[in-house]
């Protein structure tokens, strides 16, 4: 799959992004600074920024578009501004929340001599009947149009990436349910775009030197139905066949909650969302082109664009650690520290720190580096071995795989039906199931010493893959509150006989 192309500008500019807490946003600053851009950010809550690396690499302003105090100061001396706030979760008013905020923005670019707004809309027909959603954003676009700043408004269809909304909708669909009941909604067309290729645009939208001032249309070329795109990210997930059952009636309100009932996407994102997919989105030209020259390696298919998004994934990567230095095309598609809590799969976790004194980490370590095989696992012996038998009579790897060595661990080496997936001799081991489960597992150990003793970390981390796997979920948490507090107190007894 091609590498990520972020193209180096000659002429740094000076930039201001508006939404660089969202999900476009927290992607574009990186690729920007990247690209030789000096870039300044506008949000409502400073707060959100504190967990990406970036924060201190840029200029923060805080602002609310609700009233726009400190717009046009955040402007001063700037060169280019991307808007892209959506307020389509904020009530039923969004509509006339976002029109007010684009006027302001409008209007601070004006009197601050800025040279360019961009502006990421959505792809819809010339139609009078659009649903709120892609109304509102048809009008913001047309509000920036109409300034006496040259504009571009970018119209795309579906982003495919870990926590675009279109496509965490997708994706919890298809991992929920095998047969999908939907309105007739699903066989409307869509072009999907990877959001690589989104900010490939994005990007070189600072450069555009010609006075374009207009809508244009991007896409993949890839055009699908919405049925096609559940039934292809099925296949490629390696999930069961996913059956969509067309129903006879548009019901897009009630398909709607339908979808925030059987997904974590919120209902006030689901309505607006679900109201979006009446009418087709697919690219009416290719204006873009003679605008700004497709990527290099030319734009990614949605098969691709999907296999991207999902990469870190069936890799086995439990945290998403944000890199913006790397240029990593993967790193584009995965979920940032800031996205919402909803974005990538449903994970379920049990967490439990306990504090001993008396101890330290390389003591405990000692006795957590053994676990498993003939020196078991410090709690309830009797239920890990039934628990054992069972995935060893549904073809599993059971408890009598053993252990490699005693004593000592090393990155891939089986420990009864789970394997070490990463080691931090002294302080941590991240151990992944093998177990037959409709899911997937992890459980890991951290230690931490300070002054007065060691923290002792438990976690167990479960990622179901559809309705049996929520079932399981739930049968067994019951038992971790009995089974990882009776371990953590017989791992300290052992680490103090050793000792």
């Amino acid at each position: 799959m091609p590498d990520e192309f972020i193209p180096h500008t000659q002429h740094p500019r000076q930039v201001l992004v508006l939404g660089a807490t969202g999900y476009v946003g927290g992607r574009l600053v990186p690729r920007l600074l990247q690209a030789g851009h000096t870039v300044s950010v506008v949000v409502r809550s400073p707060d959100k920024l504190e967990t990406v690396p970036w924060a201190s690499d840029v200029t923060i302003f805080r602002v609310d578009l609700d009233d726009g105090h400190g717009l046009v100061e955040a402007m001063a001396d700037i060169d280019v501004v991307f808007y892209l706030v959506h307020s389509m979760n904020s009530g039923s008013d969004f509509e006339s929340r976002e029109a007010l905020a684009a006027t302001r923005v409008a209007a601070a670019a004006e009197s601050a001599d800025v040279r360019r707004i961009v502006y990421l809309g959505g792809l819809h027909p010339d139609s009078d009947s659009l649903s709120a959603h892609m109304r509102s954003r048809a009008k913001v676009g047309q509000i920036l149009l109409d300034s006496s700043v040259a504009t571009i408004v970018f119209q795309a269809g579906i982003i495919i990436g870990s926590g675009s909304a279109s496509f965490e909708m997708v994706r919890h669909l298809a991992d929920e349910l095998r047969w999908m009941p939907a309105p007739n909604w699903v066989s409307n067309r869509v072009e999907p775009l990877s959001i690589r290729d989104v900010l490939y645009y994005l990007v070189s939208a600072v450069d555009v030197t010609a006075e374009v001032n207009r809508s244009l249309d991007i896409g993949s070329r890839d055009v699908l139905t919405y049925a096609d795109s559940m039934k292809t990210f099925s296949r490629i997930a390696g999930l069961k066949p996913r059956h969509v059952l067309k129903l006879p009636l548009p019901a897009p309100t009630l398909s709607g909650i339908w979808v925030g009932l059987v997904t974590p996407l919120p209902l006030n994102l689901t309505l607006p969302l679900v109201q979006s997919l009446q009418e087709d989105a697919v690219t009416q030209n290719r204006a873009i082109d003679s605008v700004i020259p497709i990527p290099p390696d030319g734009l990614l298919t949605y098969e691709q664009a999907v296999r991207l998004a999902l990469r870190r994934e069936q890799e086995g990567a439990v945290d998403t650690n944000w890199d913006a230095d790397t240029g990593d095309l993967s790193r584009a598609a995965s979920a940032l520290p800031n996205d919402p809590q909803w974005a990538g799969r449903r994970m379920y976790e049990d967490d439990r720190t306990f504090y001993f004194s008396d101890l330290r980490a390389d003591q405990l370590w000692k006795i957590v580096v053994a676990i498993g095989g003939d020196h078991g696992w410090y709690s309830w012996p009797l239920a890990w071995k039934i628990r054992g038998q069972l995935d060893k009579i549904v073809g599993g790897a059971g408890l009598n795989r053993g252990r490699r060595l005693p004593d000592s661990l090393r990155v891939g080496d089986p420990v009864d039906w789970w394997r070490v997936e990463e080691m931090e001799p002294p302080s941590r081991l991240l151990l992944r199931a093998e177990m037959k489960v409709s899911g997937e597992a992890w459980l890991e150990f951290i230690m931490a010493d300070d002054e007065d003793g060691c923290s002792f970390r438990q976690r167990a981390m479960f990622i179901p893959s559809g309705i049996r796997g929520r079932l399981y979920w739930a049968s067994v948490s019951p038992f971790h509150r009995g089974i990882f507090p009776n371990m953590a107190n017989n791992i300290a007894q052992a680490a103090r006989r050793f000792a």
